[in-house]
């Protein structure tokens, strides 16, 4: 594999929307006594984090914009999240959060952005702070604009429906190649 200036490895990456597919979308949870795991959700990460690949959660985050919760107690959630990865040996190498909608109500967070999916920003930027071989990497996701903004950054996007993520990101890792 290539490496980059920096001596990283470059690499292929799984990009996991958060909401309907590492936990069941409950309408803005923003606070662990309302998140739930999707079923086989740390094995999916584990099993990625085992081949190598780089694993990036990129999020539209809009409840914050509407003032349901803030940045900090998003950052608590996804700190636990990762807490509770590391005890299942799984770790999410970073996580990439939109907070801004052109509709919100809070005006700090009011615009439109390049980051919210269906636009490409998130992933864009992973795959410029880390060495990301683009043509090996996916996106699972649960809503079409996932899927638009996997498509914009140029790398497969795949819906997910619900079920068993773990028996789902497998069947898809080997429907593209296994990487190849």
């Amino acid at each position: 594999m290539a490496t980059t200036g920096d001596g990283k490895q470059a690499r292929p990456a799984l990009f996991l929307d958060r909401d309907g597919v590492i936990n069941v979308d409950k309408n803005y949870v923003s606070r662990v006594a309302d998140f739930e795991w999707i079923e086989g959700a740390a094995e999916t990460i584990a099993a990625f984090n085992a081949r190598g690949w780089w694993v990036f959660v990129v999020t539209n985050q809009s409840g914050v914009a509407f003032g349901y919760y803030s940045e900090d107690e998003m950052q608590a959630l996804h700190d636990w999240m990762n807490a509770e990865l590391a005890k299942r040996g799984a770790r999410i190498d970073r996580i990439y959060h939109c907070p801004f909608h052109a509709e919100g109500r809070l005006e700090r967070y009011r615009r439109d952005s390049y980051d919210r999916k269906p636009r490409p920003g998130m992933l864009i930027q992973a795959m410029t702070d880390f060495p990301v071989l683009r043509e090996r990497s996916f996106l699972i996701g649960d809503k079409e604009a996932d899927l638009e903004a996997a498509k914009a950054a140029g790398i497969a996007g795949v819906l997910f429906t619900g079920g068993d993520l773990s028996a789902f990101a497998e069947w898809t890792f080997a429907d593209l190649g296994g990487g190849r």
